[in-house]
């Protein structure tokens, strides 16, 4: 068993959920790590494949494992390649050292998002690394970076279980309410869907648009089968208004790229911490 699927597998049995935040830079990934350390908590580190203009796949897996060498939480911080439409991308991930890929082919009929999703599995398998796939689709809510369009699906249950069952894989991302972004209205989780998914697949489920999404509705969700959590457009947020403030203070003249970089880090640590501790 793979890292992702045992940390994973785990959370569900115990009624827990592993925080996951998507990261960016130096910065991002300074503030997840921080927060493992801090908590002793595992996280996971999402690095989506829109954000590989930011930074690449190798320089990525290299920071990771330098800052979890250096705070000394080896084993409590994983790298996920999120959201991504290209599976010989997931294939490079995967032999790069990510501990995890998602494989995204919800926009794709059903048979082809099954038979991509299964050549994922087995090619990273081999390296003994985690699969995340999906089914349904989320909405798109405001300040949405990593994504512009797309429209609610929520996930069917029954093709859930056979989708599971069919290809392999470690994990299910599933759609029940949440959006990608923040939300334009209070959210309306559909957790009888999620019940009813949880009963057809024994596999950890995972929620993505945690971003503003009610802590009593994420402990639900939890209880309901849900292990893993995806949070990204607060956590940015959190760190570009800081970054803002500091840049602004009157009377304080030019501000170094170091210090808005140490602000940035701050507001997202202390924001990432606020979704950690109580759903844990």
């Amino acid at each position: 068993m793979n890292a992702f699927h045992a940390l994973l597998a785990s959370a569900r049995q115990e009624g827990r959920a592993v925080l996951a935040f998507n990261c960016y830079n130096l910065e991002s990934v300074s503030a997840a790590v921080a927060v493992a350390a801090q908590t002793g908590q595992p996280v996971i580190v999402a690095h989506g494949e829109r954000y590989l203009e930011n930074i690449g796949l190798r320089p990525m897996r290299a920071l990771v494992t330098a800052l979890v060498q250096d705070a000394g939480c080896e084993g409590r911080v994983l790298l996920h390649l999120d959201h991504s439409a290209d599976a010989e991308l997931c294939v490079r991930a995967a032999e790069l050292g990510f501990d995890s890929v998602m494989y995204d082919g919800s926009h794709l009929p059903y048979a082809e998002n099954l038979a991509l999703t299964a050549q994922v599995v087995r090619a990273a398998h081999a390296l003994n690394v985690g699969v995340e796939a999906e089914l349904g689709a989320l909405g798109i809510g405001d300040a949405s970076h990593e994504f512009e369009t797309g429209h609610e699906a929520l996930t069917d249950p029954d093709q859930a279980a056979h989708f599971a069952a069919e290809t392999g894989i470690d994990a299910l991302a599933v759609s029940i309410g949440t959006v990608h972004g923040l939300y334009r209205s209070a959210p309306k989780l559909d957790l009888e869907r999620l019940e009813q998914i949880a009963r057809r697949v024994p596999l950890p489920l995972v929620l993505h648009g945690g971003s503003g999404t009610p802590r009593d509705a994420l402990n639900a969700a939890i209880r309901l089968g849900i292990a893993k959590i995806n949070v990204n457009t607060e956590v940015a947020l959190a760190g570009s208004a800081a970054l803002l403030e500091r840049a602004t203070v009157q009377g304080a003249g030019p501000v170094h790229a170091a210090t808005l970089g140490l602000a940035a880090q701050q507001a997202m640590t202390a924001s990432m911490l606020g979704y950690v501790r109580p759903v844990v």
